[in-house]
């Protein structure tokens, strides 16, 4: 699970293939079905992941020249991108998905060694810019699941399920709300995970896209097991 960012361009390229191959068959029909998140349609969905993009930008921008570029204008203006853009024809949602990540990459290959090292301020808080890459990642393949088109967490590449299992065990680990558990799934071996004191703590067992999918809220874990027999632990809200 490499943190090197231009090692991820290949993988930000791949994912975003794989999003633009399902929204090319989109008709105006499926724009407007819902999708899995709350109150949101596959337009918002679709609209939300190009904002995203050209909010990375910024930050590469930011980290790039030393200017104070925030990723979005403010809290307000993110929200009025989506609801203004949700309801557009397909053809323009596959349009600027296809833009907006043409120009998260040309940023990305602007981006000179050192500027790598820079910090910049994310909306949840300060973020070494060599993390943005990842982030976009995340988004992309995450959000592709949102859409409810067929595109599942079985589906994720095995290097970014394991690297999102690992990233969101550790943001809980740190959170006093989360409850204690072990996560164990397989590999190389089988390898655990633990959050909170193991002491006692109930075994959830299972492939690590669906433990991943389980704990930022895309599934109810339907699939994995709990030992000792029980129900499965109640992890707080992802991000």
């Amino acid at each position: 699970m490499s943190n090197d960012p231009l090692l991820l361009t290949g993988e930000v390229a791949d994912a975003t293939a794989r999003l633009l191959r399902t929204v090319a068959g989109f008709d105006a029909g499926d724009v407007a079905a819902a999708s899995l998140l709350p109150r949101w349609t596959r337009g918002h969905v679709l609209t939300h992941l190009a904002r995203n993009a050209d909010g990375f930008v910024n930050l590469l921008t930011a980290a790039r020249t030393g200017e104070a570029v925030p990723m979005y204008a403010s809290p307000a203006a993110r929200v009025a991108d989506i609801e203004g853009g949700a309801a557009r024809p397909p053809a323009a949602h596959l349009d600027d998905l296809r833009r907006s990540a043409g120009r998260f990459a040309a940023a990305v290959a602007a981006m000179p060694p050192e500027a790598w090292t820079a910090t910049v301020q994310t909306p949840r808080g300060p973020r070494v810019a060599a993390l943005l890459v990842w982030g976009r990642l995340r988004e992309v393949e995450v959000h592709h699941v949102d859409l409810a088109a067929g595109y599942r967490p079985a589906d994720w590449p095995a290097a970014f399920s394991h690297r999102l299992l690992h990233e969101v065990a550790a943001d809980l680990a740190d959170r006093a709300a989360a409850p204690a558990m072990v996560l164990r799934f397989p590999g190389s071996g089988c390898h655990e995970l633990g959050i909170g004191d193991r002491a006692g703590a109930p075994t959830v067992s299972g492939a690590a896209p669906d433990l991943a999918a389980w704990l930022i809220g895309r599934t109810a874990g339907e699939v994995l097991t709990v030992t000792p027999d029980g129900p499965l632990p109640n992890p707080p809200e992802w991000i």
